[in-house]
Parts: structure tokens; C-alpha cells; sequence
């Protein structure tokens, strides 16, 4: 049944069908919630940063400790250099979490539980270092892919291997995003599953003993689940910085 199924909350569904030269730019529920997240997270910004004063209000506060908290990501990984990227990661870790937190709410949708938002991101971050590497060091850039003070003859193997490497960052980068948090709703949705299934192969009782049985581990997958939406968002940030390096010469 499609109440049961846990894969149903990730259907992506058209709210508008738009098809403008062969292209589909519909506009789907996934485009909706991640308007409605950019929209929270603007209004609650634009609360904290109206009437900024010198004892700040509780609003005003969490603000600066947000920022504050992201800024001392990107100054302790990349230091002086990496100030100029302070928004970006920002905006990265931002979007991510209020994204995360708006798909706990109920009857609401995850967008970063599909890969072609969380590629998008990926790719984005690796082409963006790739840029910012280019233009700073020119096409001495591709030294990363050749580490000093390694043998020639090592370099054969040592090189196809960093290649592979960098390659591979941005599906480990979106991969990681998207697998946890469709993970983790799977699970929230098949235990809370368990109760009607209960409830339908022992009737009233059955509804009792499944809540008193499931409901502490519904409890903790949720409160699981809000621990993995920070930690997500944070990860993103910090390898975004991590990566940064490789453009900033800062050692890594």
C-alpha cells in the first residue's frame, strides 16, 4: 500500500507541467520545498540581521553564532586565504541543513534525499575549486596530481591514482548527503510502520502494544535523524573546505 511504502515520500511529482522547447521545466514538488527551505532561511536572516543591536536578541544571537560557527570552519582549514569563501560555505551548509530539518517535518519533503540535488551541490564544489585552482595557479594546478619528492617510476602509479581520486570526490561528496538522509527516512518510515501493521494483525491491543514496543525507537530514529541533518550539512562544509585547499595552496 502506498501508506506503507517507504519509498513513496521520495516521489517526485509535477505542481506545475511546463515544456518549453523539448525541455520539461516542470516544476515539482522537490523545486516547492526548496523554495519553501530558501524562504525560511531568509525571513529567519532578515529577523536576525533588521534591527541588529548591541546586546542582541535571542534571534540575533543564533545568527552570529551560526555564522561565527561556519567562519571558524573556513578560517581553521584555510586560513587566511580561504576568508573570500566564508559565504559560499555558508550558503552550502545553510541551504543543507535547513533542507534536512524542513524533510523531519511531517508530511513534508526531503530534497536532499535525491542524488540529482545533492550531484548538483557536488558537482558544483569540485568545479568551483577546479576554477578557483586554474586561475590562482594557472595550469600548475595539476601538480596535485603529482606530489613532490615521489620517485618517477612511482609517479606511473602514484598519478592515475590521485586522478581517481579527485574524480571520484563528487560522487562521494553527493553520495554521502543523499545516502544518509533517504536512509535514515526509510527507516523512520518502516518503524513507524510496524504500529498499524500490529495494530491490523491484533486489533486494539495490538495498537497498544506496538506503541509502547515501537514508540521509544521511533524516538530515537527521529531524534537521530535532527542529529544527521547537522551533521550532514557539516560534513558537506567541512570537505568543501577540505577541497578548497587544493585551490588555496594550503596543505592538505
Amino acid at each position: 500500500m502506498i501508506a506503507t511504502d517507504p519509498m513513496h515520500q521520495f516521489k517526485i511529482e509535477k505542481l506545475l507541467d511546463l515544456k518549453i522547447g523539448g525541455l520539461d521545466l516542470s516544476f515539482t514538488n522537490s523545486a516547492f520545498w526548496m523554495v519553501v527551505g530558501i524562504l525560511v532561511l531568509i525571513l529567519f536572516l532578515a529577523a536576525a540581521t533588521s534591527k541588529m543591536k548591541t546586546v542582541p536578541t535571542r534571534v540575533q544571537s543564533l545568527a552570529e553564532i551560526w555564522y561565527q560557527f561556519i567562519a571558524g570552519i573556513v578560517k581553521d582549514v584555510n586560513h587566511a586565504p580561504g576568508k573570500p569563501f566564508i559565504p559560499l560555505v555558508f550558503t552550502l551548509f545553510s541551504f543543507i541543513f535547513v533542507a534536512n530539518i524542513v524533510g523531519m517535518m511531517p508530511y513534508w519533503f526531503t530534497t536532499t534525499s535525491h542524488i540529482a540535488v545533492t550531484g548538483f551541490m557536488a558537482i558544483f564544489t569540485i568545479g568551483l575549486v577546479v576554477l578557483v585552482g586554474i586561475i590562482k595557479k594557472g595550469f600548475g594546478f595539476l601538480k596535485i596530481f603529482v606530489p613532490s619528492g615521489v620517485p618517477l617510476v612511482l609517479l606511473l602509479i602514484v598519478t592515475p591514482i590521485e586522478i581517481i581520486s579527485f574524480l571520484s570526490r563528487p560522487i562521494s561528496l553527493g553520495m554521502r548527503l543523499f545516502a544518509n538522509m533517504l536512509g535514515g527516512h526509510v527507516a523512520l518510515k518502516v518503524f513507524a510502520g510496524f504500529i498499524p501493521s500490529l495494530a491490523v494483525a491484533l486489533g486494539g491491543v495490538g495498537m497498544l502494544m506496538g506503541g509502547l514496543l515501537v514508540m521509544p525507537l521511533i524516538v530515537g530514529v527521529t531524534a537521530l535523524e535532527f542529529l544527521v541533518a547537522f551533521l550532514q550539512a557539516y560534513v558537506f562544509a567541512m570537505l568543501t573546505c577540505v577541497y578548497l585547499n587544493d585551490a588555496l595552496g594550503e596543505a592538505h
